[in-house]
C-alpha cells in the first residue's frame, strides 16, 4: 500500500511538473519576474557591497518560489474542478492530500530555478561575489524551508477551493507576502503592528536564515531555534490543511456540491 501511495505521489508530481515547464505563465512567474525584481534591486544596491547582493539574490529567489506556490498549489484542486475530475479524485483510494502533495513537489522543484537564476544574474551581470559562506547550513535551511513551503501549499489548496472569493484576490496576495516576509528589504522598515503577521509566516524565517547563512553570519543557536519554529509553523499549516481537506471531501462525497460552486 505504501508503494502505491508513493507511485500516486510521483505520478501527480510528474504530471504537474511537466505541465508547468511548458506553461508560459509559470515560466514568467518562476524565472522572468524574479529576475526583474533582482535586476532593479541589484541596480539600486550595486555600490552597497556584496552583502546586499546576497540579500537580493536570496530574496528574489524566494519571491519566485512564493509566486509559483501561491498559484500552483492554490489551483491544485481548483483546476481539477474546472476540468471535471474533482469527484473522480475524491473517489479514488489515494487520499486527496497526497495528490496535492505530489503537485506541490512539482511546483517547488520548478520554483527553485528562480533562486539559481537570481544568483547567476548577480554574479554574471553585476559582478557580485555571491558565494555561500556557510553552504552546509544554507542547504539545511533550504530543505527545512521547502518542507514548510509544501505544508503552506497543502493549506492553500483546499482553502482556495472552499472559498471562491479568495481565488479572486489571488494576484493581490503576492505582494503582501513579499513585504511581510522581508524578501527584498527588512521588516524593520514596516509599521510595528505588521511584525506579528511576519512571525506567523514560515517564509519570513526561512528568508532570515538563508540570508544569514549566505552571508556567513548564521549562529548555531539561531539555526536551531528558528529551524524548530519553521517546522512548528509547518505543523500548524498541516493541521489546518487536514481540517480543510475533510471539509472538501465531505462536500465532494456526501453533499455532492463542491463541483457546482
Amino acid at each position: 500500500m505504501f508503494l502505491k501511495y508513493l507511485y500516486a505521489i510521483f505520478a501527480a508530481f510528474k504530471m504537474n511538473f511537466l505541465s508547468l515547464v511548458v506553461d508560459g505563465f509559470f515560466i514568467f512567474a518562476t524565472l522572468l519576474m524574479p529576475l526583474i525584481y533582482a535586476l532593479i534591486a541589484f541596480g539600486i544596491l550595486r555600490d552597497k557591497g556584496a552583502h546586499y547582493g546576497i540579500f537580493v539574490a536570496v530574496g528574489s529567489g524566494l519571491a519566485g518560489l512564493w509566486t509559483t506556490l501561491l498559484f500552483g498549489s492554490g489551483n491544485a484542486i481548483t483546476g481539477e474542478r474546472w476540468s471535471g475530475t474533482l469527484e473522480l479524485i475524491a473517489a479514488t483510494p489515494t487520499p486527496m492530500w497526497m495528490i496535492v502533495f505530489g503537485k506541490s513537489l512539482g511546483v517547488i522543484l520548478q520554483s527553485l530555478l528562480s533562486m539559481v537564476a537570481s544568483y547567476l544574474l548577480g554574479w554574471l551581470v553585476f559582478g557580485y561575489p555571491l558565494g555561500i559562506a556557510q553552504p552546509l547550513e544554507f542547504f539545511l535551511v533550504l530543505f527545512i524551508g521547502l518542507l514548510s513551503f509544501i505544508a503552506f501549499g497543502l493549506m492553500l489548496a483546499p482553502l482556495f477551493l472552499l472559498n471562491p472569493q479568495v481565488q479572486q484576490f489571488q494576484n493581490a496576495l503576492e505582494y503582501p507576502v513579499y513585504i511581510l516576509c522581508g524578501f527584498l528589504f527588512p521588516i524593520a522598515l514596516l509599521p510595528f503592528w505588521t511584525t506579528p503577521l511576519s512571525y506567523i509566516l514560515s517564509p519570513y524565517w526561512t528568508a532570515r536564515l538563508l540570508q544569514a547563512a549566505a552571508g556567513g553570519t548564521l549562529a548555531w543557536e539561531q539555526l536551531v531555534n528558528e529551524s524548530i519554529y519553521i517546522l512548528a509553523l509547518g505543523g500548524v499549516y498541516i493541521l489546518i490543511a487536514s481540517v480543510l481537506f475533510r471539509i472538501v471531501l465531505k462536500k465532494a462525497r456526501v453533499d455532492a456540491t463542491l463541483g457546482l460552486q
